[in-house]
């Protein structure tokens, strides 16, 4: 790489880089100190470093002051953290993987705004990545389009490349503007439905709180996640989870998934699925979790266990004790159906984001539990991959699973959603 045709490692300037997964780049325990890291590895004065945190945060508009805990952000406020980092460091080269995947409409609104303003102030070199060419389309000057293979199909001015290049693009999953929703694949039940059929009623919440308090801040008062949420699991239905970030979604889907104890009310699973420790999710040991209800994370690397993409399929029927030829075969077809068949000897750790999710999903539903628990399933795709997630969540829902599902992506809602919570502030919006 060079900047200014001098080899990168020999060059003062280094390029700020927002990373696809923010959360992997947060180092400190408030905002203002993670922030500040850059610019005090890049030796500025210190009465500099503060000036550059704070118009960092307001260019992001960064909902929360300096002495917020990190731990207590979610992933769209980690990715909005991420980029005032990035424009603290004042550099002429900005890196941008994905700058708003995981930001309802409003804030990535926000982001798009900040990155305006940038280029008209401080005239950087600018590269995004994405794989939603809409909101971007009237700003970048230069479109480069990548195939599977990684090598450049078109390459040239925005506008000249979609009235040339329009339907090879359309072909290799590009999401254009003005495309319909593409078509959801059919897949059959035995490769996608609970081992078992289940009850009625899966899970439920009954006025749920949850309160995180933060060890390396302890004078900060804690963060109150969730506060009174009901919210019910059924089989053969989909509940959307929906809301601004930061607005208590994946808490929702993690005190679901029994991941968090709560601060105060109940989550309780129907009587039929409790075990010798009852009907609360977070007193039940891991594999007996895992036996009735899948957790796909956010940051999908969280649940990474194999050194194979094959064995990660696997893990959890294995742990479980299902039948491991019926195992295998459904394994198998998941990986195919998700676009990942070609890549079972693979390292997880070497696949994409987008990639990495699909996994997620294919070890959830080789698995077959009653209930799928799952947070922004569809981050990170295009339009092709977009529709085999989605299409083997249907096809799940459709053979019994119950679904709930934590996105800010509107048109899953639309086509998935026959229940829908919104949360604001960690409570249902009326």
């Amino acid at each position: 790489m060079l900047i200014e045709g001098v080899p990168l490692e020999r060059s003062p300037e280094r390029p700020a880089l927002l990373l696809q997964d923010a959360l992997a780049g947060i180092v400190a325990e408030t905002v203002g100190r993670d922030v500040a890291f850059g610019p005090e590895n890049q030796a500025v004065p210190p009465a500099e470093i503060w000036q550059r945190v704070a118009a960092g945060l307001w260019e992001t508009r960064f909902p929360y002051p300096q002495g917020h805990p990190t731990s207590a952000l979610s992933g769209g406020e980690s990715q909005r953290l991420a980029l005032a980092g990035g424009l603290a460091l004042g550099g002429r080269v900005i890196l941008l993987d994905e700058p708003t995947s995981m930001l309802d409409p409003l804030a990535a609104d926000a982001v798009q705004a900040s990155l305006r303003r940038l280029a008209d102030q401080r005239h950087p070199t600018m590269v995004i990545v994405e794989h939603h060419l809409d909101p971007w389309l009237d700003f970048v000057e230069r479109l480069i389009v990548l195939g599977a293979d990684g090598a450049i199909v078109a390459d040239g001015e925005p506008a000249a490349v979609l009235a040339r290049e329009r339907g090879s693009l359309t072909r290799l999953g590009v999401w254009l503007p003005g495309l319909p929703a593409p078509a959801l694949p059919e897949l059959p039940a035995q490769l996608v439905g609970p081992w078992d059929d289940g009850p009625a009623e899966l899970l439920r919440t009954d006025r749920v709180w949850l309160e995180r308090r933060h060890r390396l801040t302890r004078n900060k008062p804690p963060t109150q996640a969730l506060r009174g949420v009901d919210a019910v699991v059924r089989s053969g239905r989909a509940l959307a989870v929906t809301g601004a970030s930061g607005a208590g979604k994946s808490s929702l889907i993690s005190v679901l998934a029994g991941l968090e104890r709560p601060t105060g009310g109940a989550v309780r699973s129907a009587p039929e699925l409790a075990t010798r420790r009852g009907t609360a999710p977070h007193r039940w040991r891991s594999r007996e979790l895992a036996a009735r209800f899948a957790w796909m994370p956010q940051a999908p690397e969280h649940g990474i266990v194999a050194r194979t993409v094959q064995d990660e399929a696997l893990v959890a029927a294995m742990a479980c004790g299902r039948d491991e030829r019926r195992s295998r075969a459904r394994a198998a077809g998941l990986l195919e159906a998700l676009g990942l068949g070609s890549l079972g000897e693979a390292s997880p750790y070497h696949l994409s984001g987008g990639e990495q999710r699909r996994l997620m999903l294919a070890a959830a539903l080789t698995n077959g539990p009653f209930g799928l628990l799952l947070d922004e399933p569809t981050v990170g795709q295009d339009r092709f991959t977009w529709s085999a997630v989605v299409g083997a969540v249907a096809a799940a829902r459709a053979a019994g699973s119950g679904v709930a599902f934590a996105t800010h992506d509107r048109l899953t809602v639309d086509l998935l959603g026959d229940d829908v919570v919104v949360l604001a502030d960690g409570a249902v919006v009326p």
